[in-house]
Formats: C-alpha cells, structure tokens, sequence
C-alpha cells in the first residue's frame, strides 16, 4: 500500500494517477500555483532511463502496489509463455480483486476498493477474502458479504450503479449481489506505456 500525499504524486507524475487529482478543485489549485511562478529555468529533458521510470511510477501508483509487488507482476509478465508481456502485466493488475471492485463501480476509487477488501466486506466464491490482491480467475464469483450489505458504503448502490458503465470484462448484478470476471483483459489502458515499463526492468 502506498502512503503519499496524492497531490504531490500527482503534479510529479500527472492528473491521471489517482481520481482524486481528476477534479475541478485539483485543475484550479495547479493553475494558482502555476500563475504565482515566475520566471525561472527551463526544466531539463529527461532521459530515456528517466521516461520508463516515470511510466513505470504512473502505473505502479495508479494501481497502488509497492515496488516489490510491481517488480513480482513484470518478472511473471516476462517469463510467461506464449503471451505479450505487456498484456500479462496489464492482465495481472486488472485482475487483482481490489481493481475489480473499483472496476465493477463498487468503490469509486481503487484506495476506497482496496481498503472495502481489506476490511472484509467482499467474498470470492463464497469465501470470504481480505487480500486485495488476491488474483481473479475468468468466472469466480464475486460478492458483497451478506454482513456488509446494509453498510454505509454500499447504501444506493443500485442509484449508484445506474449510469455507471463497467468494462467489458467484468459485470455486477446489483438483485443478485453478484459480479463476475467474465474474460481476461486484453486491452491495456493506451494512456501507459506498458512497453516502456518493461524496457526499465529488461535493460
């Protein structure tokens, strides 16, 4: 788990790590603190080592996972037979429950969904799990525990869920308390550069 202030991550590694820089608020805060600069030295370019570890932080910190965590994902990603590594990395993170219970719109956040696994609200074929990043294999069910239901972090969740539009690999029915990993994932977020944190582990 990382704890970092997320504003700092943020305006070092850009807007689309966390939701939370995703706002209005974080928008106008920057633009305060970029109009109150004055002057000063053009940043220098960073080099080709530089770029791939920034990629490789931006992803790492979106899906909140420490270093060791992300060096185990990229080690199996490359040693995986008869795969694109870059899909395998991509594959292994969207498979972690807690991105999954982000993924299905019950947490807004990945923190949030992480911390909703943690604390045990959340069963895997009828087992109860704490480990967010526990792997989820294509048709294991996923459920509210039936002793969470009534908390107050699922309260209007079918409200919630009306306009929410989960990706094509995962599905939640709100009547029946029950989601699913319906295929793996093949399409790796185009904003990352998957390739590049690869090449930061291999050269």
């Amino acid at each position: 788990m990382i704890n970092q202030p997320k504003y700092k991550i943020c305006r070092r590694l850009g807007a689309g790590v966390y939701e939370k820089c995703q706002t209005q608020k974080f928008v106008i805060s920057e633009a305060k603190k970029g109009a109150g600069k004055k002057g000063g030295k053009r940043p220098k370019a960073p080099s080709e080592y530089g770029l791939r570890l920034l990629e490789k932080q931006k992803i790492r910190f979106s899906y909140g996972v420490s270093e060791r965590q992300f060096s185990n994902y990229v080690k199996d990603a490359v040693s995986a037979k008869g795969a694109s590594a870059a899909l395998k990395l991509y594959s292994s993170l969207e498979s972690r429950l807690d991105n999954l219970v982000y993924r299905m719109g019950l947490a807004h956040t990945r923190t949030l969904a992480r911390q909703i696994v943690a604390h045990g609200h959340m069963t895997v074929n009828g087992q109860r799990v704490t480990v967010p990043s526990a792997q989820i294999r294509v048709g294991d069910i996923i459920k509210i525990r039936e002793g969470s239901l009534n908390k107050v972090l699922f309260a209007d969740l079918a409200k919630k869920l009306k306009d929410y539009s989960a990706p094509s690999y995962v599905s939640y029915d709100v009547e029946k308390n029950e989601g699913k990993l319906l295929d793996t994932p093949k399409a790796p977020e185009t904003v990352y550069d998957w390739g590049a944190v690869l090449e930061f582990y291999t050269k």
